[in-house]
């Protein structure tokens, strides 16, 4: 199975920039959209119907804000939106798709803000997800976790390690659950195939930081263990524009 996420930074304003050319052409099992920025209601019907797959959206209740999507070929046996806590599910940020043997986890996690202002609701919706991955696993659910979790967790997942370190998305407490929740028995899946630096998956639109390659790995892929010796690829898709991320992802043999 070939899965892809991507935080589009406004799926309105994405399609106009191929993504349903794009689509068509990767072809995934399933595609994970973060940061759609709209409702179902205001989307065309090219975008909500996409041939041959089923859609799910989430929005959140603030206009323009947050918001993911699922789309993928194997109806789920049921979706969930969000984690269970008001706070965080207003924001539409999770979607949680049960295909039986193993729940598929779309997320946007929350970004720390300027001035770091929002890293005690990011970190308090860090651990209320983990409490509901750990769940679903003790009852025997495989987990796989994709999105743009909003951290680099370690000095070779960005550019400029020394000058972020007091930064969201660099912070010691933040890189220390990314840590944690590795060491519950979840793999990087990217990180676990590919161990050489300069592997980023999102660059600063306003300093142009793209061009200069000067970027953070903050999109991820998350298997439990027990998933690891069926993961044959993890990928970054570099190349393809329209947003200030790139296209990550994942072949699963299942």
């Amino acid at each position: 199975m070939h899965f892809i996420s991507w935080n589009v930074n406004g799926i309105r304003a994405i399609q106009k920039k191929g993504f349903l050319e794009w689509f068509a052409k990767e072809d995934p099992d399933l595609l994970c959209l973060q940061e759609t920025k709209a409702e179902k209601e205001q989307l065309d019907e090219a975008l909500v119907n996409v041939k041959g797959y089923h859609s799910f959206w989430c929005s959140a209740e603030k206009k323009g804000y947050s918001g993911t999507a699922l789309y993928t070929k194997q109806k789920p046996l049921s979706v969930e939106y969000g984690i269970g806590k008001d706070e965080f599910d207003s924001e539409g940020r999770v979607i949680l798709a049960d295909y039986g043997p193993f729940v598929l986890f779309n997320i946007y996690f929350p970004n720390g803000s300027s001035g770091n202002k929002r890293v005690p609701y990011k970190m308090a919706f860090y651990a209320q997800f983990e409490k509901k991955a750990e769940a679903l696993r003790k009852q025997g659910k495989h987990i796989i976790v994709c999105g743009d979790v909003n951290t680099a967790h370690e000095e070779i997942d960005l550019a400029r390690p020394k000058e972020n370190q007091k930064n969201t998305g660099f912070l010691p407490e933040e890189r220390a659950w990314v840590t944690s929740f590795l060491k519950l028995g979840y793999v990087d899946t990217f990180r676990h195939l590919i161990k050489e630096p300069g592997h980023y998956s999102w660059w600063d639109y306003k300093t142009s930081a793209r061009a200069r390659d000067i970027g953070w790995r903050i999109d991820y892929f998350l298997i439990d263990q027990g998933l690891l010796t069926r993961l044959k690829k993890a990928f970054i898709l570099k190349s393809v524009q329209g947003s200030d991320h790139c296209p990550v992802g994942i072949e699963l043999s299942l």
